[in-house]
């Protein structure tokens, strides 16, 4: 582009580029605006005319980006995002605000961290509400994207892989994330069950009978994919989409489940089940919490995203970061 189109560049342009290139979808991009389809159209269609190229195309469903918007586009969403800093007031007064915030994340997770939130806001921000919807992925990138949640915290692997190997390459992220606590999976029995004394060998723990949490139901979890890799496979009987749920099954059947260790003790029924620790090696599981750039610095969000970190800093202390009470068995 030469100085004199810079100069009568309509600086909204960028930011129809930027949610055309974030959406890949004109409909999506304008409602992200508030504005029409064929008013995003035109503005794409002036900013290809300033920058003499196509920059994104329609290949079948799907909006495609040429090589001269992929290298543009990074350029063009910090450039927006340090306007953004300088012009909008970024003060959030907790005593003061009334806004609600829409978290995702599992009951385990839940059960640790809300009872700690409420007390926050009780006393500094008696004006905001939370509202904490299941966790039913292990990539919430969509839901952060259709702004149904404000802050999705959970194990989400592949997706924070897929975020890195994005950024590495160059590419625009419109995500952020941040560890909020690592644990440890222990198998979990009732007290009384025939595998409750013994050795529990990778022969004994496979022939019982096993409860999963599925967020999605599917029969097959990060613990069979373990198994996998051993040649190994367990009988899954019962799946449910909760952790507390699978405690209280668990604590009045025969069978098996795996839970989070730091969640046994705050189920209520910690005296009535007995941990084993897994006849197999299991990575430690870490827990993030994820949220769309559009919000990274919104002074209410950052406000939730500290207390967040504060409180989940609290519940896991360097003395006993994950190791609740209850009996513990080794294998």
């Amino acid at each position: 582009m030469n100085p004199s189109k810079f100069r009568t560049l309509d600086l909204n342009l960028l930011r129809v580029f930027d949610e055309v290139m974030t959406e890949r979808s004109l409909t999506r991009a304008a409602h992200k605006l508030s504005l029409t389809q064929p008013a995003v159209s035109n503005a794409l269609r002036r900013f290809r005319e300033a920058m003499g190229d196509e920059l994104i195309k329609r290949s079948g469903q799907e909006m495609v980006p040429t090589p001269r918007a992929l290298a543009l586009w990074p350029a063009v969403r910090e450039a927006l995002r340090q306007l953004q800093e300088v012009l909008t007031p970024n003060s959030f007064v907790p005593a003061q605000a009334s806004t609600t915030f829409v978290l995702a994340m599992a009951d385990a997770t839940a059960a640790v961290l809300v009872p700690g939130l409420i007390e926050v806001m009780d006393r500094d921000a008696p004006g905001v509400s939370i509202r904490v919807v299941p966790l039913t992925t292990r990539d919430p990138r969509r839901l952060l994207d259709d702004e149904a949640v404000d802050l999705a915290i959970g194990y989400f692997p592949a997706a924070l892989a897929d975020l890195t190997a994005r950024a590495q390459a160059g590419a625009a992220v419109a995500f952020a994330h941040q560890r909020v606590y690592s644990g440890n999976y222990v198998c979990v029995m009732r007290r009384d069950h025939p595998l409750a004394r013994g050795p529990l060998t990778l022969d004994r723990y496979c022939a019982a009978r096993h409860l999963l949490i599925s967020f999605s139901g599917r029969p097959f979890g990060f613990i069979d994919a373990a198994l996998a890799q051993l040649g190994r496979e367990r009988r899954i009987v019962l799946t449910v989409n909760q952790f507390f749920t699978a405690g209280k099954v668990v604590a009045n059947s025969n069978l098996l489940t795996v839970l989070p260790r730091h969640f046994v003790n705050v189920t209520g029924i910690a005296d009535q089940l007995l941990l084993r620790e897994l006849p197999f090696s299991m990575p430690t599981v870490h827990v993030d919490a994820l949220w769309h750039h559009r919000v990274h610095r919104d002074g209410a969000h950052e406000w939730l995203r500290s207390t967040i970190s504060t409180l989940a800093n609290s519940a896991f202390t360097p003395s006993d970061p994950q190791c609740p009470p209850a009996r513990t068995m080794a294998g």
